[in-house]
């Protein structure tokens, strides 16, 4: 709640227009929403000693700077992430996150969208050519996990699995 919310704002009809949210859009405005919120504490709990520290730093120039505040502040972000899970989870999360670094960076280096490509790929199942939806799902399911192993001319004809672990062992991280 930010410090603008008014707590009694539902005992005076605040918010009795506002239509039900489903359980998908609550979640994606907790996890996306309130990141300006995390924002602004994070730099309240960084900020300061981000900024002596790079002080200290003999930095020889704006853009090293720049760079320098960028890294620490990821790293202390990472670090709490991988702190926040249970360590039987942790390495999983961080896997996860380092799959999709690798297909953010896929998708810029071939200037493509490999989730958007596999959509369009999925689109062309007809419902109509199955006996049922659970046939139909199948397929679909089917034709998902097979996409990432099918050569691509977006990607110089590699499969979207090899060109992710190229990128990812390009940083150390497959």
């Amino acid at each position: 709640m930010s410090e603008f919310d008014d707590p009694n704002a539902r005992l005076f009809g605040g918010d009795e227009t506002e239509p039900e949210k489903t359980e998908e859009e609550e979640a994606f405005e907790y996890v996306y929403g309130r990141n300006p919120n995390r924002v602004s504490a994070l730099k309240d709990l960084w900020y300061e000693n981000l900024m002596l520290k790079i002080k200290e730093m003999e930095l020889p120039n704006e853009e090293a700077k720049m760079q320098m505040i960028f890294k620490l502040t990821c790293g202390g972000l990472l670090d709490m992430l991988g702190d926040s899970q249970e360590p039987g989870v942790a390495p999983e999360v961080m896997s996860g996150l380092d799959i999709f670094i690798g297909l953010a960076l896929t998708n810029l280096r071939f200037k493509v969208d490999l989730l958007g490509e596999q959509q369009k790929a999925l689109q062309q199942i007809e419902r109509d050519k199955f006996k049922d939806d659970e046939e139909y799902v199948r397929a679909l399911s089917d034709a998902e996990d097979a996409w990432w192993d099918i050569p691509q001319p977006l990607l110089d004809m590699r499969n979207p699995r090899d060109a992710i672990k190229e990128t990812l062992r390009k940083y150390g991280l497959e």
